[in-house]
């Protein structure tokens, strides 16, 4: 194993993925999946250039986008750290028209076509967790749809806070906490813009106004949830 990612059989057991499986079994995946380190704003595969290769993300955030025909940027969707994406078509995941860039400096697992078959789609246990993933991915899409089209723009951005959050949530629920603690949403204001097609100006304004409200706290590139429960009652507006 590289010196430089000791702790990358430790990441790949905690992915999601990978749940399933039992640690030997992760670990011999690991040796399939060789780790590269990836720069803050680097294109990963394009329209024109697509990619054979599934990724992981280790350490990082990369968002998947569209551009729209008069070359305005469409996010569909913001990845962090333990998730996968790809154009891998036996993955369902060749979807025409859309780019891959690293948000951050980025540390990824990277495994080919032909190792993803044979290690991936071949178990049933990693392709139903698969196949999980991609049809959440694609409800919280079709949500973000439907939100466009019945709310107005601060409810729309309650709800996608909330589902950047819900992760944290669903932890602090099954811990049973007793007072919920203020959660950190790691997105600037352009990407909140970008997922849903409206001015930067705007999601600036929305923003500010929550945080009159004491609903959230804002700092550079983060956005601190203090009150969740008062963002879900303003997302069901």
């Amino acid at each position: 194993m590289k010196k430089d990612f000791p702790d990358k059989q430790s990441f790949l057991r905690d992915a999601e993925i990978f749940r399933d499986l039992t640690e030997q079994e992760v670990d011999r995946l690991g040796e399939k999946m060789p780790l590269k380190n990836v720069a803050a704003r680097t294109i990963l595969y394009t329209p024109e250039e697509p990619t054979e290769v599934l990724f992981m993300i280790k350490k990082g955030r990369v968002r998947l986008f569209r551009l729209s025909a008069d070359g305005k940027t469409i996010t569909t969707a913001t990845l962090e750290e333990g998730t996968f994406f790809g154009q891998l078509a036996l993955l369902g995941q060749q979807l025409y028209g859309n780019f891959a860039e690293t948000l951050t400096d980025c540390v990824v697992c990277v495994i080919n076509r032909q190792d993803a078959k044979t290690y991936l789609i071949g178990d049933a246990r990693i392709a139903y967790r698969i196949v999980e993933t991609l049809g959440r991915r694609l409800l919280e899409i079709e949500q973000r749809l439907a939100d466009a089209a019945l709310k107005h723009v601060p409810a729309r951005v309650a709800a996608l806070l909330l589902q950047f959050a819900k992760k944290q949530l669903d932890a602090q629920k099954d811990a049973g906490a007793a007072t919920a603690e203020a959660i950190e949403v790691v997105c600037t204001h352009e990407e909140l813009a970008q997922m849903l097609g409206v001015h930067r100006e705007t999601i600036t304004r929305t923003l500010k106004e929550f945080s009159r409200l004491n609903y959230i706290r804002l700092a550079r590139g983060r956005i601190l949830l203090l009150d969740t429960n008062g963002l879900l009652d303003l997302s069901a507006v």
